[in-house]
């Protein structure tokens, strides 16, 4: 398709222009130029394929497994030819399967009604339709045998008022709805699908009104040589000036169009060749059925068996010059078929040697189907295909599911008696800012080549599989550049970290370290930033492999982002900073470079699968035990270790935190200088907490740039300039040297009491909902109850403090 476009956007011609062999020869110099460019395009990605396996299903290896599927079915009787109707392009002059059809269902037409004249003057019998030109070819009127306003007119003739010749009036009640539009029914058997059934059922005439180019043939009579289009302009009129119009209306309907060129399709009647699929479906429903293979997300199976269990002959015979020519040969002599693996001598049928190829190409999703074994060496017994097949999971578009994984699902299940994959991962669709689908035909795809050039591959990579959030609400992915820099950025914060990281390692060895922590992590009595960085390590392990597990691709990226970006960058290397360079913690420099190294390396590990470039880089340069791999491609993927899980001081740490955070918070509201060191006073409820922050007081003084802290059960604010913050249950007092503004104060206060108000109230409703307390898992219930609380003690203390303002 794309290759006669530029042929007729170039040279004004068609492929019919320059013939056969000269198209071919063109589509095979376009492959070669962008089959490379595509490969290419996987490298700069970072895709890590296996080179050597590369496959084109053109290939002499791949067109023998085709070849032989075909005659295979075949002599199983699975593979028919016959004269049917078939959905034609006449575009681009080429049969169609249902599949390669896409309908519009909110197309705009006219509903409009006309009449027939029964031929002994009795009356008339009025129709309705969408496409008055396919009159030409009407072979009957049908109406339902109950409708008492048409039962009169059942058996009566109706002469053409175009053509000379006469046919019936039918009883039909599958074809007509008497509650739709007349209660009468136009029969076109040639040029609709339901019509064509209906000429079976009653033994009509098939009148074939069009050629392949949609131009009306010599059974159009005075239009013959019309379009097809311009042919229901003028039908519409002359049954206008004969008397016969009766009126339309706007009327909403499908219309089908082709999937390579988007020309309205035309159902004709056709010669072509089908593969019987109920009896290849049935074991491809039970599968699914039975579990053997999934579907992730699980509510596609629903669809996959819709479409299954209402599956029609698969058209697999193209009018087209490129793809696997049909191994079928038609004798001239007694006009029988031979189909043959490789070019027959003579024919199977009388012996003569007057044999000619059919012309027509199969499907290429004929080909595609049988892509599971075809690429392992079928149909023979190979290694590669005793080891590799079944695969464990197939990613794909979900927009192809039916044209390829279902095929796919048949086809292994026929010839390999076992389905092709235990798994199968549905993404969306990735668009273009518009919405619309990225096409070669349309033009509107972008090149990843020119992206990474731009922003870097691994920006690229990390930027698709957060957009991935997208997908999982169901929706498209409209591909945004935004986020693609977003994804630079933190890139660029991942290199940063990692320099500063550096310049404070070189003393640091890795043997040193795995050997003091090999038994038993306890005995090192690591210090609270490194218990909590090292049980974050283990917790993000845990939910990134997880996620992972559970194909949520963007949760995955989500939590290593947050990993990475909050706790080990903005947290953890500010921790190490002051303390790396404190000479009285000289003895526990090891522990302190120990555990960066630990979350660096896990981190870049995690990291890697998403962006591959930018963390070999840095994984290379990190220090290692002896014996480490040479690449992290070929390093374990990371676990958690549960020695080092440590819910106490993740818990501490997370106070330390809140309390950190909401003085930064208070300093930057009131423009205290980053110079300054005011003095802050800690409120807490309870016990715990005041020996938590008594305890890492030194802590907060850093990371909130303090020159005092006092940590108390409970006290009056001091005289003079403050304000106030709640950290949890925890009361901040940032005192100030300028006075505060206390009514600016109070209202900041009334906001965050109503923001307490709502969340108590959503808990309050939740822990006293029996369906919620019957189905929610202990933990949750636990850590709600605890929050509760915690909201209850903090607007006590907002209180008191609104009450002395």
């Amino acid at each position: 398709m794309v290759v006669e476009r530029d042929l007729r956007a170039t040279e004004g011609k068609s492929r019919h222009d320059i013939g056969r062999e000269e198209f071919v020869k063109r589509i095979w110099s376009w492959r070669e130029r962008y089959g490379s460019r595509i490969l290419e395009q996987l490298k700069v990605m970072g895709c890590s394929l296996d080179w050597e396996r590369l496959v084109f299903t053109m290939e002499p290896k791949y067109s023998r497994a085709v070849i032989e599927a075909f005659v295979r079915l075949y002599q199983e009787g699975l593979i028919y030819r016959d004269r049917r109707l078939i959905n034609w392009c006449v575009s681009c002059r080429t049969a169609l399967s249902d599949l390669e059809v896409e309908h519009d269902e909110g197309a705009q037409g006219e509903l409009w009604e006309f009449a027939y004249p029964l031929a002994d003057g009795t009356g008339e019998v009025v129709v309705a339709t969408t496409r008055p030109e396919t009159m030409l070819g009407d072979t009957a009127v049908a109406v339902h045998p109950d409708d008492p306003r048409h039962k009169a007119k059942i058996g009566k003739m109706i002469r053409h008022p175009f053509a000379a010749r006469m046919f019936p009036v039918i009883a039909d009640p599958i074809l007509v709805d008497p509650k739709f539009g007349t209660g009468a029914v136009k029969v076109t058997p040639a040029h609709d699908l339901n019509d064509f059934e209906c000429g079976q059922r009653h033994k009509l005439g098939f009148i074939s009104i069009f050629d392949e180019k949609g131009v009306v043939t010599s059974e159009g009579g005075q239009f013959a040589g019309l379009d097809r289009f311009e042919a229901r302009k003028q039908v519409k009129a002359k049954l206008k000036d004969l008397g016969l119009e009766r009126g339309g209306k706007p009327h909403v309907h499908a219309i089908g169009h082709c999937q390579r060129c988007h020309t309205v399709v035309e159902p004709m009647l056709s010669t072509q060749w089908f593969v019987k699929m109920e009896p290849l479906a049935k074991p491809a429903i039970e599968a699914v059925a039975q579990g053997k293979t999934r579907f992730v997300p699980e509510s596609w199976s629903k669809t996959y068996f819709h479409w299954m269990n209402n599956i029609r002959d698969w058209c697999i015979s193209r009018q087209l010059w490129w793809g696997h020519r049909i191994p079928a040969w038609y004798c001239g002599s007694c006009a029988g078929i031979t189909v043959e693996r490789t070019t027959p001598r003579a024919c199977r049928h009388c012996g003569g040697a007057n044999l000619k190829q059919d012309e027509d190409v199969l499907d290429t999703w004929f080909s595609s189907w049988l892509w599971p074994f075809a690429t392992l060496g079928w149909p023979d017994e190979t290694r590669d295909l005793r080891t590799f097949y079944p695969t464990s999971v197939m990613e794909t578009g979900y927009d192809i599911l039916f044209f390829w994984v279902a095929r796919m699902m048949m086809a292994g299940l026929h010839f390999m008696k076992k389905v092709p994959f235990r798994t199968v991962y549905l993404h969306t669709m990735v668009t273009d800012e518009k919405g619309d689908k990225m096409s070669k035909v349309k033009g509107n795809t972008i090149d990843p080549l020119e992206v990474a050039q731009k922003h870097g591959a691994d920006p690229l990579r990390f930027a698709l599989a957060w957009m991935t959030t997208q997908a999982a609400q169901g929706k498209n992915i409209k591909f945004s550049l935004s986020q693609v820099e977003d994804a630079r950025r933190f890139a660029n914060k991942i290199w940063n970290a990692t320099r500063f990281a550096l310049m404070n390692l070189t003393d640091y060895n890795a043997d040193q370290f795995a050997d003091r922590t090999a038994e038993d992590p306890d005995k090192v009595e690591f210090d609270l930033p490194e218990r909590w960085i090292l049980s974050r390590v283990q917790r993000t392990s845990e939910e990134i492999n997880r996620a992972l597990d559970d194909f949520k691709i963007a949760e995955a990226a989500q939590g290593l982002y947050h990993f990475i970006w909050n706790d080990i960058c903005d947290w953890y290397i500010e921790l190490a900073k002051t303390r790396l360079q404190d000479p009285s913690k000289a003895a526990e420099r090891w522990k302190i470079q120990g555990a960066l190294v630990t979350a660096l390396d896990v981190a870049m590990r995690l990291l890697h699968p998403f962006m591959p470039f930018l963390t070999e880089e840095i994984w290379q340069q990190l220090p290692k035990a002896e014996g480490s791999p040479q690449s992290i491609m070929i390093t374990l993927y990371p676990i958690p270790d549960p020695r080092y899980v440590d819910d106490a001081s993740e818990a501490s740490m997370a106070l330390v935190q809140k309390v950190v955070t909401t003085i930064r918070m208070l300093r930057t509201e009131k423009n205290v200088p980053s110079i300054e060191r005011p003095r802050v006073i800690l409120n807490v409820a309870d016990d715990y907490k005041k020996t938590i922050l008594d305890g890492y007081r030194r802590l907060v003084l850093e990371q909130a740039k303090l020159g005092d802290l006092l940590v108390r059960r409970t006290g009056e604010a001091p005289g003079g300039p403050v304000v106030t913050g709640l950290a949890g249950d925890v009361e901040v007092i940032l005192v100030l040297e300028a006075p505060a503004d206390s009514a600016a104060e109070r209202a900041k206060l009334d906001k965050e009491r109503a923001k307490l108000d709502k969340d108590r109230d959503h808990l309050a409703n939740k822990l006293t909902n029996p369906q919620f307390l019957e189905r929610a898992p202990a933990a949750v219930l636990e850590k709600d109850r605890a929050r509760l609380a915690e909201i209850e003690a903090a607007l006590t203390r907002l209180d008191a403090t609104l009450k002395g303002l």
